[in-house]
């Protein structure tokens, strides 16, 4: 077995391993399973600091991304896409899908979103119905300043829509202070727990755009429409993954009960950084670093193939490369959730330390070393 530290899937608390073996009911007709479901989806959302209602979905964290864009969007929609990642221009697909005009606002790919020059393109142009934006663009590790950019976009009567399934718990994420309409999570990433479910909170206004549609969401498992009174009616549109949902809770019962969760994120990543910079090699974006996830440069002795497969091979140890436009160019560290203790990321870097000098790799210091230090 692969000791994973890849920015998702994470390991998986033996609890959490625990509840998911629990004795399974018949999740359509138990009303205590209704019940369950509902503390489940409440707890969730006093963790994201909301009243906001919050649906467990059964799919992996783009099933939320895509239910956010099938559920909002009509034909002819403007939907704006903020765009500094990877994943931040994936939204467009999704829009596009549904029928919506997506409208890029591209911005660098090394830095985290500049919200005055986005303020600056609003002035001029904000016909939109809602916007996307993604905390946490996991392929570069870029975070965005969401307790900015969703008020800003907010003041134009733009709808929020926010991928926040890399960064939420180890990022601070207050869905009513930042005035998020849909917040999209997932369970693989900090929540720990195994991949395979999706979570969102969907606030009043953002219920209402969708209950005012002219024309009927062109899905059935994307439609969030199709959980309206499931808990009143004691109907679920497709039956609940029982097993998921215990796991999950106990997840999030993990997460209540870690009342450092954030300054530990803080920590780990910082020590991390600094152990990167400081034994040369070099940070892939010049600033908006994220909290769970280290991305660095491959650097030019050796390709990321060769470390992953080393690191994979002889330390049994997996690490992450990244795709798309980033293919082959960096390595990524997940410190999140369970991977996020100090133990398991100095074995990380010690390993990887052993590599990248056995690859040639001329480092100017101790990963491990340093990153305790």
């Amino acid at each position: 077995m692969y000791q994973i530290m890849t920015p998702g899937p994470t390991q998986v608390r033996e609890n959490v391993r625990a509840a998911r073996s629990l004795p399974c009911t018949n999740p359509d007709l138990d009303p205590a399973f209704y019940t369950y479901y509902k503390e489940t989806c409440e707890l969730i959302s006093s963790l994201l600091h909301t009243g906001n209602e919050t649906l467990i979905l059964d799919g992996e964290g783009i099933l939320g991304l895509e239910a956010a864009c099938a559920s909002l969007t009509e034909p002819g929609d403007r939907v704006l896409v903020l765009d500094n990642g990877i994943f931040g221009k994936g939204f467009a697909d999704f829009v596009r899908i549904y029928g919506g005009e997506p409208v890029l606002y591209t911005a660098d790919y090394l830095h985290t979103l500049d919200v005055e020059a986005l303020a600056a393109f609003l002035k001029n142009d904000h016909n939109f119905k809602y916007a996307t934006v993604v905390h946490c663009d996991t392929p570069s590790g870029i975070l965005n300043d969401i307790s900015r950019i969703c008020p800003l976009l907010k003041s134009y009567g733009i709808l929020t829509v926010v991928d926040s399934v890399s960064a939420m718990f180890g990022e601070e994420v207050r869905v009513d202070d930042y005035q998020i309409d849909l917040l999209c999570g997932g369970s693989q990433k900090v929540v720990s727990a195994p991949p395979g479910l999706t979570f969102v909170t969907v606030s009043p206004a953002a219920w209402s755009a969708m209950k005012a549609r002219k024309t009927p969401v062109a899905s059935f498992y994307a439609n969030l429409l199709t959980f309206e009174h499931y808990y009143e009616n004691q109907w679920f549109p497709y039956t609940m993954p029982i097993s998921d949902i215990q796991g999950l809770r106990a997840a999030f019962d993990n997460i209540k009960a870690d009342l450092d969760i954030l300054k530990r994120h803080a920590q780990i990543a910082g020590a991390v950084r600094r152990a990167i910079v400081s034994c040369g090699l070099k940070l892939h974006t010049y600033d908006g670093w994220s909290n769970t996830v280290t991305v660095f440069d491959v650097p030019g002795q050796t390709t990321a193939s060769a470390i992953l497969t080393k690191l994979r091979e002889e330390h049994n140890l997996m690490l992450a490369g990244s795709f798309d436009v980033l293919e082959g160019q960096v390595i990524r560290i997940g410190h999140m959730g369970e991977n996020a203790r100090t133990e398991k990321v100095s074995a990380a870097l010690g390993a990887l330390d052993t590599v990248l000098k056995e690859l040639g790799v001329p480092l100017t210091g101790d990963l491990k070393e340093t990153f305790l230090s």
